[in-house]
């Protein structure tokens, strides 16, 4: 992540439309899916910390961050309990945490699967490992890049990750399914239109449209409708994905 994107970041995972959204839909299944409220949690690539302060409605949250600058920002900025380590080595023992959850990390992991391995083997048994990624690649934009991205998934690609682990794919969906046409034609666009029109700052697509844009509250409006068909179906695309995997 670019160094000028941490203080943005702060903020965006907690003003901005796209990520107010994404985190009640990711609790509204938590809420629906862990056993109790006394669990011992990791949440992985907790970046500047917004979802491990939300996780703590489950029980006691560690925290994982690789980037230096990063954690070293989150750590000064909330005083949170988070390590600076990788999700391809984590540094707990064996079926350590309740919850293992990983808020659009793996997309940034260029050995994914390892990183998959790593987090259900600290996963207890009967645990829960909760997940999202960014999908299609036919998405990619420079959004992707300025987040240093190594992939987008479709399902079929994401869930034969879990297939060497010990449990099951108890759940996945994809989401952002609303706004996934003019996301896909938005992308297009900023591909011929010059970046410095429409990017500032540190370049992502979160930073087109601020709080203060009427337009963050009618795309919030638009996708939080997904929110109540989520609770009972599973959508077939999207412009990502929430994936559940449970360990036997």
């Amino acid at each position: 992540m670019d160094k000028n994107y941490y203080n943005d970041y702060f903020y965006l995972e907690r003003e901005n439309w796209w990520f107010k959204v994404r985190a009640s839909i990711i609790f509204d299944h938590l809420r629906k899916s862990v056993p109790s409220k006394q669990l011992n949690i990791l949440n992985v690539g907790a970046a500047t910390g917004h979802t491990s302060v939300l996780l703590e409605e489950f029980g006691q949250v560690t925290s994982i961050e690789y980037d230096q600058e990063c954690f070293d920002f989150t750590k000064e900025k909330l005083g949170i309990n988070i390590i600076n380590a990788s999700a391809t080595a984590l540094p707990f023992g064996n079926e350590t945490f309740d919850l293992v959850c990983a808020f659009d990390v793996i997309e940034h992991i260029e050995n994914d699967a390892l990183a998959v391995k790593e987090m259900g083997r600290v996963c207890k048994k009967g645990g829960m490992l909760c997940l999202t990624v960014p999908a299609f690649m036919g998405l990619w934009s420079k959004h992707d890049d300025i987040n240093q991205h190594f992939r987008r998934y479709v399902l079929a690609d994401l869930v034969p990750l879990f297939d060497e682990l010990n449990g099951k794919v108890s759940h996945s969906t994809y989401f952002s399914t609303n706004l996934f046409v003019p996301l896909y034609v938005f992308r297009k666009l900023t591909k011929v239109i010059p970046e410095k029109w429409i990017r500032k700052d540190a370049g992502s697509d979160f930073t087109i449209i601020t709080k203060e844009n009427k337009l963050n509250g009618i795309l919030y409006w638009l996708f939080n409708l997904e929110r109540f068909w989520l609770r009972k179906y599973s959508f077939p695309f999207g412009s990502s994905i929430l994936l559940s995997w449970t360990k036997k």
